[in-house]
């Protein structure tokens, strides 16, 4: 058993992980997926952490075994929270990987997004929710707040990457983070090769059962076994 935290991308909610909590919570695993405080203007990725921190702290009775899990730019929030939190495993999907020191608004540059980025964005569902059924898709857009970039240039408290087991999961599909990109930033800054499912950006919505395996099987490694039910199959 375990406790996932689960950490959102940029202009996004707690609620994003909500179809892969009910997945999580079946197969006997506490969760905490905090809202971030996005549309603040006050707030950097220290106030970030604090949210998470703060979300795992109001809830003694969760079990003490923490994965953390981030999404998109989650990713720079997550290694924070692992360097203030006992987690056993941290895990990317779909996620930036950020350097010690890094300012968000540097990380396309520092990274040379622009060699592997994906051409022809179209509107915020063609290019974050290609793949989610379009009701659930309007729902996201919906409860998306605004995403401050106030503080995007301060540098990263990160001094260095956390000492915890991490692992990545890219999407094939993905037109915000490709494969290409993702494949080449994580081994560059990790030496990691990462592992790989179909699909867009935010499989949370599109694919929340594979994803749910998913990081069941990477909590199993680390010795953190499910108590419920085994995971479905189509």
């Amino acid at each position: 058993m375990a406790t996932f935290v689960l950490i959102h991308g940029a202009g996004d909610v707690g609620w994003y992980w909500h179809l892969v909590e009910a997945k999580l919570r079946a197969r006997g695993h506490d969760v905490v997926a905090p809202d971030l405080p996005c549309d603040d203007d006050t707030a950097g990725l220290v106030e970030y952490a604090d949210a998470v921190v703060a979300a795992v702290a109001a809830r003694p009775d969760l079990h003490p075994d923490l994965v953390v899990v981030a999404q998109s730019f989650g990713g720079f929030t997550a290694p924070l929270v692992c360097e203030r939190l006992p987690a056993r495993l941290l895990v990317l999907v779909a996620a930036m990987i950020p350097a010690p020191g890094e300012a968000p608004a540097e990380h396309t540059e520092n990274t040379r997004y622009a060699d592997d980025a994906w051409g022809g964005y179209g509107d915020e569902i063609e290019v974050f929710y290609p793949d989610v059924p379009r009701a659930l898709a309007l729902e996201a857009v919906r409860r998306a707040p605004r995403q401050s970039e106030a503080r995007m240039r301060e540098p990263s408290p990160l001094r260095a990457w956390p000492d915890v087991p991490t692992r990545v999961l890219l999407c094939r599909d993905d037109r915000v983070l490709p494969a290409r990109y993702l494949r080449r930033v994580a081994h560059e800054r990790l030496g990691i090769t990462p592992d790989e499912i179909d699909g867009g950006h935010t499989p949370a919505l599109s694919r929340p059962r594979e994803l749910a395996d998913r990081l069941l099987a990477y909590a199993a490694e680390q010795g953190m076994a499910a108590s419920g039910p085994p995971p479905e199959r189509p």
